[in-house]
């Protein structure tokens, strides 16, 4: 019986990759904020593996994703470098701080980021008006260059800090400061978000690993079955019209957000 039990529950993660997968690259991200709240929810993982068993993946998912977004020049590589620059040891930083947190606890403030960044988006995209501005380059070019660097540099790093301590990729957290802080157009901002989400899965994982919050098993499932599909989420996301990729980031958000708070608070 228990056999059965553990076998159903692979074939629940399986599905999961597949969905985070594909989700993963068209949304420009590694996959944390959806597939956690899904481990927890539809195979029963507990929440610190839950939390961090999905990083590992979120690295094969994303590299195979940034192939298709390599394709269509949508890099911003001083961007990638400098955030990856500040925000890898950073990321090592919060997930040492991670350790003195409950599961519980960790679920609840990743369900209320996310809900968070979806509201804030959300409202970017329905008030804006002039939509040729994000279908051009970034905007970053315009402006002072030291300025820029130093708010990049702030940002990477409470980003990195953020994603360590939740166990998050931190996709959904660059591609919304490069959205709204560096007006860059959404296909760019999640080209540049996958990157870095690559980069900052790998110190996550190790130190995480290091704490024993890494269920290889699901691990290995999530990254095969992921592998594939994120390359035709990110086929599909380039092809998106963008008004259309806007509105389904940002109400993902918020969907997956609101679904894992509720369960967490009302049935844990």
């Amino acid at each position: 019986m228990m056999d059965l039990v553990q076998q159903n529950n692979y074939l629940v993660v399986i599905a999961i990759g597949v969905v985070v997968g594909y989700l993963s690259g068209l949304l420009g991200k590694g996959g944390s904020a959806i597939s956690t709240p899904a481990l927890q929810i539809f195979a029963g993982i507990n929440p610190f593996y839950a939390l961090a068993s999905p990083l590992p993946a979120a690295i094969t998912s994303t590299i195979s994703a940034s192939t298709v977004y390599r394709k269509e020049h949508l890099f911003d590589k001083r961007v990638i470098l400098l955030c990856a620059v500040v925000g890898i040891p950073a990321t090592v930083m919060g997930a040492q701080v991670s350790d003195y947190l409950k599961g519980k606890t960790l679920m609840v403030l990743t369900a209320l980021f996310i809900i968070g960044l979806g509201v804030s988006l959300a409202v970017t995209f329905l008030r804006k008006h002039d939509k040729e501005n994000y279908n051009t380059t970034s905007n970053t070019a315009g402006q002072q260059a030291s300025a820029v660097n130093i708010y990049i540099i702030v940002a990477a790093f409470a980003i990195g800090l953020l994603s360590g301590l939740l166990a998050n990729a931190g996709g959904v957290l660059f591609s919304t400061f490069f959205i709204k802080k560096l007006h860059m157009p959404i296909k760019r901002a999640l080209a540049c978000s996958v990157v870095l989400s690559a980069l900052l899965s790998i110190p996550g994982t190790i130190w995480h690993w290091h704490l024993g919050h890494i269920d290889w098993s699901i691990a290995l499932v999530l990254a095969v079955t992921a592998l594939p599909f994120s390359w035709l989420g990110a086929r599909t996301s380039v092809r998106m019209n963008t008004a259309r990729l806007e509105r389904l980031f940002a109400f993902t958000l918020i969907g997956f957000g609101v679904f894992d708070i509720v369960y967490t608070l009302a049935v844990k």
